[in-house]
């Protein structure tokens, strides 16, 4: 038993099992060492303190070995490799920054396994640019928030709690109404509610055709004609007064998530929602606000900017840094067969597995994750902000977050782990 494990409170706790990063819970640690989250929790941070990692060992083809073998193992896995691949990519900055220094010393390159999403972001901002907003942004100054197609309760359970409903503002002691509108089916919008919610409208439309949607709300924005009567069952005339309320909005927010749109041609959908809070910031203020950076995605891409000067999908192959959006997806690669060594890290949520692939695979994981085939290599590592401090980039990418150990248990950080291996190379 860890000498740490002793019954104690831990308060201001941030949590990592969502991009938000929420800094206020309370946790509860037992006599036997088991964590609960006893204040201002969500199922997400609930399970994830809760599981428990013990009796977790080290493996080399499912032989349970000593930490030291089974980073000797990778470390010939490795070097043996002539094109490694480095993905998963679930952790924090230290061990973000551990990654990329291997894939540099080995010539690899480096992923992450939710990187689809963020690229239809990344090909917008690149080709056209945008205007965006923070989470504190939101939650201080909005009057109306569009929220696109995506289901934020589900992606962010404590979204609507914390930025579109607190009663309280930093500016106003009694602040004014907001109007809140939904544009999708299936969305659930159970949580706006309370004294600071005004009009709850909702405009329900198939997932993929929201860029059919968004594209008339910009044309009627601008006063283009549109012919028809309605878009995707959505009648012309309603967005006509989304785009009237939207004029008349002191600060209007548009949310999505990247990740919804996993429809032909999602990235469309981003840019034509971008270009609509450009329209609006002609005449009054806008800015958009894009969800998502669970499994530690945010942090993963800002370190690989701050390190290559390139985002995600970076090879280091030629012995410099080198981009290509399509041709460095992992994904890509590893179903194409391209890589001949698969490092997979994924120490937040036991849901990020690696994919099934013939390609030799090293696997840093935190325990429970559900892996289909047995890797060549596992080792278990500890979870940052829970089994041992760390630091990660919340999903607006503009605040760090110190995360604290609570002492669930003794395993390596990936970090460590990575740096153990580089250092054998």
């Amino acid at each position: 038993m860890s000498e740490h494990a002793a019954s104690q409170s831990f308060t201001n706790v941030p949590c990592p099992f969502c991009g938000m990063l929420c800094d206020d819970l309370e946790v509860a640690r037992s006599d036997a060492g088991s964590l609960k989250v006893i204040k201002n929790g969500c199922p997400k941070s609930s399970s994830g303190f809760a599981r428990s990692v013990s009796g977790a060992k080290p493996q080399i083809s499912g032989r349970d070995v000593e930490l030291s073998e089974a980073i000797q193992k990778v470390s010939e896995l490795v070097r043996a490799a002539k094109q490694p691949l480095y993905s998963g990519s679930a952790t924090d900055v230290d061990g973000m920054r551990a990654i990329m220094a291997l894939a540099d010393r080995s010539g690899g390159t480096v992923d992450h396994a939710l990187s689809a999403a963020l690229e239809r972001n990344l090909s917008v901002l690149q080709s056209a640019g945008w205007i965006m907003s923070t989470l504190t942004e939101v939650r201080n100054r909005a009057d109306v928030i569009v929220i696109v197609g995506t289901d934020v309760q589900k992606m962010h359970p404590r979204f609507f709690e914390r930025i579109v409903c607190p009663p309280e503002s930093m500016f106003d002691t009694t602040p004014e109404k907001r109007t809140i509108v939904f544009i999708g089916e299936g969305l659930d919008t159970s949580g706006a509610v309370g004294p600071r919610i005004g009009d709850v409208i909702t405009l329900p439309c198939p997932s993929d055709q929201i860029g059919d949607v968004v594209s008339v709300l910009r044309a009627r924005l601008r006063d283009f004609p549109v012919s028809g009567q309605d878009v995707a069952g959505i009648a012309i005339s309603d967005l006509e007064s989304l785009a009237a309320l939207l004029r008349d909005a002191h600060y209007s927010v548009l949310v999505w998530s990247p990740a919804a749109f996993d429809f032909a041609n999602g990235h469309l959908a981003v840019h034509t929602i971008s270009e609509i809070v450009k329209d609006l910031n002609t005449t009054t203020r806008s800015g958009g606000l894009t969800l998502g950076g669970n499994e530690g995605l945010t942090t993963a891409s800002s370190l690989c900017s701050w390190q290559s000067g390139f985002p995600l999908r970076v090879s280091y192959a030629t012995g410099k840094p080198d981009y290509d959006p399509a041709i460095y997806s992992v994904d890509r690669m590893v179903t194409d067969g391209e890589g001949d060594l698969l490092v997979w890290v994924a120490s937040i949520s036991t849901q990020l597995a690696p994919p099934e692939t013939n390609i030799p695979t090293v696997v840093l994981g935190t325990p429970g994750l559900q892996v289909k085939r047995q890797p060549e290599v596992f080792i278990p590592v500890g979870t940052p902000g829970v089994d041992h401090v760390g630091r990660l980039i919340r999903v607006d990418s503009v605040v760090s977050l110190p995360l604290q150990n609570l002492h669930r248990s003794e395993l390596p950080r990936v970090a460590d782990v990575l740096q153990a291996v580089r250092a054998t190379l």
